[in-house]
This record gives structure tokens, C-alpha cells and sequence, in this order.
């Protein structure tokens, strides 16, 4: 008898890690030990230690964008626009580091820093038009980013002239790009470092309080005093400056100015949230986890890289990864709220 009272404990114990783990990660346990174990049959490379810190390397720079991301889901609004930002940060801070290119030591040390300071300004610029688009002219996310989307890759193409724009001081790949410090790559101290920044904004100061306020209920949220409007325009300014870091960490990294630079990106920041458990309906969601999500986008695709899956088919997956993603966060929004009436 106190064998099946132990074992009652024991099932009752693991029923509430399993449920803790759901609530708080959604569907990321589940499908990263599927990937390991499927991508670890088939290619013994996969779980090399080398492969798995190539993984860690490649997905800072989604990390970054998926952190950015992250901050306009929880307003319960989406930013379709950041591939396209992140090609045209790249072709604006390429052409102004250029003709720096040759010249003194001094001067290229200037060029960067003019470089740099463009692209921040872009993704800033961009940020506030997205912002004051959903937040003061009530244009619905989706249409507001998605019409940026092509108006930012149009401007892109424009400046550029439809070319990479090559010619960057080496100095500037060489720290921010292929930089290690401590044997470390240099992006990965900028994506942490950006973390804890999120991670205090969102858990420790009144801005991330309000922007899981705004998602969770706007029309509380603003009878409670919140300047709904300011927040909001504040989260796409955030977010569109985080992916004007990844932009440039990216610029330094292939060392061209491009304009379909991250295209793929938009299908995977957001299904790097959604499967590290943020709500895309708003106010749930947490920093650490998006990190996460990130990383298991970043393995599945090199996994998919090392069986020669090809890149069409690739999509198709990371499509399903997402919609799968979405309904899990379907049943677990419900889940959670059975347990409020419980």
C-alpha cells in the first residue's frame, strides 16, 4: 500500500514539472529533444561539441532580433518589417563606411563609428514611423510592419542600386565580426549583454511592466493610467533598434552591404518567440526562454543543413515549426485560463 502511495506522489511530482515546463516554455521541451534525438540518429556530426558551438555562434544574431521581437509581441502587436531593416541598416552603414576605407588609421576608426551611428539611426527612425503607425494612427501591426516590409527593402534596393556594396574598413569585421575575446566570438558579448539589458528592462523597471500590461488588457491597462500610446511606440522603437544591432553584428560578419540580407529572418523571430513560449496574442513571455527558442530555430536549420536538406524544403518546415508553435499556445492560453477559474 505505501508502495502505491509513493508511486501516486512520485506521478503527481512529475505531472507538475510537466506542467510548470508547459506554462512556462510551451512547446520548446518537446520539439528540441525530438530534434536532438532525430538529427542525432541521423548525422553523428550533429552533436559534436565543435557543431554545437558553431549553433551557439550562429544564433546570436536571430537571438537579438527574436529579444527585439519579443518586446512587440508582449504589446500584443507584431514586426514584420525587421528583414527588410536589417538590409537596409546594413547597405546605409556599409556606404558610409566605405570611403573611410582607405584612409588614415584615424579616419577609418571614424568611419566605423559614423557607420555604426547611421545604422542605430535607421533602425530608430524606422521604429518610431512603425510605432506612431499602430499606436497614434491605429493601423493594425500586421498592415503597418508589413507595408514597411516592402517600402524598407524598396529603399534598400534603391540606395544600393540593386548590389552589394562592398569595400568596408577590415577593422570592422575584424572586432565585430570574426573578433574573439577570451576564445569567444565577439557576438556573442554583444547578445548577452543585450539580454540582461531586456531581461532588467522587462522584470525590474516600469516600461516592461507596462508592456505586458498593454498586452495582457489595453483597455485596463489604459483606465489604470498607462500612456498606452507612449509604451507602444516605445516597444517598436526598441525593437527596431535591437535588430539595427544584429544588422550591423551581420554587416561586420559578411563584411557587404546587402538588401535581402535577412529576409528569412521575419518567419524566424517570430516562430523563435512563439516556440520559447511567448503569447502572439501579448502580455506572456519571457526573455530567457526566447534565447532558447532561438537556439532550437538555429539547431533544427543546422541540422536540416548537415542531412542536405534542400533550402525550399527547409522553409516548409520552419512554416509547420511555427503553426505548431501557435496551436500549442492556443491550448496552453486555455489551460492557463482553467486554472484561474479553478
Amino acid at each position: 500500500m505505501a508502495d502505491v502511495t509513493q508511486d501516486k506522489e512520485q506521478s503527481k511530482a512529475l505531472f507538475g514539472v510537466v506542467r510548470r515546463a508547459f506554462l512556462n516554455l510551451g512547446a520548446l521541451p518537446l520539439v528540441l529533444i525530438a530534434v536532438i534525438v532525430f538529427f542525432g540518429v541521423q548525422e553523428e556530426r550533429f552533436l559534436s561539441a565543435d557543431n554545437i558551438f558553431n549553433v551557439v555562434r550562429q544564433s546570436t544574431y536571430l537571438a537579438i532580433i527574436a529579444m527585439g521581437q519579443m518586446l512587440v509581441l508582449l504589446t500584443a502587436g507584431l514586426d514584420l518589417s525587421v528583414g527588410s531593416l536589417i538590409g537596409l541598416v546594413s547597405v546605409v552603414a556599409a556606404q558610409v563606411m566605405a570611403p573611410y576605407a582607405d584612409g588614415s588609421p584615424d579616419l577609418i576608426v571614424w568611419g566605423c563609428v559614423l557607420g555604426v551611428l547611421a545604422g542605430l539611426g535607421v533602425g530608430v527612425l524606422v521604429g518610431v514611423v512603425n510605432g506612431v503607425g499602430v499606436a497614434f494612427l491605429n493601423v493594425p501591426p500586421f498592415m503597418m510592419t508589413l507595408g514597411m516590409l516592402s517600402s524598407l527593402f524598396g529603399a534598400a534596393l534603391l540606395l544600393s542600386g540593386g548590389s552589394p556594396v562592398y569595400g568596408l574598413p577590415e577593422v570592422f569585421s575584424m572586432y565585430f565580426g570574426f573578433g574573439r575575446f577570451f576564445d569567444i566570438p565577439a557576438p556573442l558579448y554583444f547578445t548577452v549583454a543585450l539580454f540582461v539589458l531586456v531581461y532588467v528592462v522587462l522584470n525590474w523597471t516600469r516600461l516592461g511592466r507596462y508592456f505586458y500590461a498593454i498586452g495582457s488588457n489595453r483597455r485596463a491597462a489604459r483606465l489604470s493610467g498607462v500612456r498606452v500610446k507612449f509604451y507602444t511606440l516605445m516597444a517598436y522603437v526598441m525593437c527596431s533598434l535591437l535588430v539595427a544591432v544584429a544588422g550591423l553584428l551581420l554587416l561586420a560578419r559578411i563584411d557587404t552591404g546587402e538588401a535581402t540580407l535577412g529576409q528569412s529572418l521575419v518567419l524566424e523571430s517570430v516562430a523563435a518567440c512563439a516556440i520559447g513560449g511567448v503569447s502572439l496574442f501579448g502580455g506572456i513571455g519571457r526573455v530567457g526562454n526566447v534565447l532558447f527558442g532561438a537556439f532550437f530555430i538555429t539547431l533544427l536549420t543546422n541540422g536540416m543543413n548537415l542531412i542536405r536538406v534542400e533550402s525550399y524544403v527547409q522553409q516548409i518546415v520552419l512554416g509547420l515549426v511555427l503553426i505548431f508553435a501557435i496551436v500549442v499556445d492556443q491550448f496552453r492560453l486555455r489551460y492557463m485560463g482553467q486554472l484561474r477559474t479553478e
